[in-house]
């Protein structure tokens, strides 16, 4: 039930890098309330202790708690309207189902996801009139990004993703590349010089096949995040590319707005342009 009209947020895995950077952007707003946040590692903490903030801006002395089924149960604050989705993607499939069985719609930050895991919270999300927005990234800058490589793919028959990333991320390709290939698959398969299985070489020297297009992933340091579709002409290329900073504010955005219109679905929608509309 919504408190004072507004919209009612839990957020897992509030104290990370990303959720941090939203937990204060869903206070700042004046239509949403953070009822509560999820991380074993400050559990039993204030919301307003941890993300340093007043008390005032957190729904009064709204909790930390250490399991998305505590924030879901009501036992340590109001039920939400929304879960937000931002912790690793061995428990995040776990915490969805959760979420969905109590009638909490859902919006998934999380990568690592696979195509079968999607499929299992469509059918859910379907069978129970709710909605969930999964966005590889909520950058709206990443988002036209992806809408352009589409149009892109339109027009030129050739093309493959490269995948940027910090040394340290586990998961290849990122949710950003998985999301782009998925969705330029949508629009027709890559046409290839010479198949990459007939490649004379080491095995994935030409990258791997997600949804139907060769994604490269590269782990280096100084990367960030980045995504970059490229496509080929006789004669000609084009490179479309997002690079992000090491800030999460660009992430801020796009993930209020997946917040406040995911109600409005229904099912499992990818991508930002489900509550954006395309760009042509």
């Amino acid at each position: 039930m919504r408190r004072e009209g507004k919209l009612n947020v839990c957020l897992a895995g509030v104290t990370g890098w990303a959720g941090s950077a939203l937990g204060q952007g869903v206070v700042d707003s004046d239509d949403l309330i953070l009822v509560s946040g999820v991380s074993r590692s400050h559990a039993g903490q204030s919301l307003a202790a941890v993300l340093e903030l007043p008390p005032d801006k957190c729904g009064g002395d709204s909790p930390v708690v250490a399991t998305v089924a505590e924030a879901l149960s009501g036992a340590a604050a109001i039920v939400p309207d929304v879960l937000v989705e931002y912790t690793q993607p061995d428990f995040a499939l776990g915490h969805i189902r959760q979420a969905l069985s109590v009638g909490v719609h859902v919006v998934i930050g999380t990568s690592g996801l696979v195509e079968d895991d999607f499929k299992a919270i469509d059918a859910m999300a379907q069978d129970l009139d709710l909605g969930v927005l999964a966005c590889g990234n909520f950058s709206i800058t990443a988002e036209l990004m992806q809408q352009f490589s589409v149009l892109a793919a339109r027009w030129v028959p050739a093309w493959e993703i490269i995948d940027y990333a910090g040394a340290a991320k586990p998961d290849a390709p990122s949710g950003t590349g998985r999301e782009l290939a998925a969705r330029m698959a949508a629009v027709a398969s890559p046409e290839h010089g010479v198949a990459p299985d007939d490649v004379k070489g080491p095995a994935g020297v030409r990258g791997g096949n997600v949804s139907g297009t060769q994604v490269h992933s590269v782990r280096l340091p100084g990367f960030i995040l980045s995504v970059e579709s490229v496509f080929g002409l006789p004669g000609e290329r084009l490179s479309i590319r997002h690079d992000a900073g090491e800030s999460a504010q660009p992430y801020v955005g796009g993930a209020l707005l997946a917040i406040r219109q995911v109600g409005n679905l229904r099912g499992l929608h990818r991508g930002l342009r489900a509550v954006m509309g395309d760009a042509g």
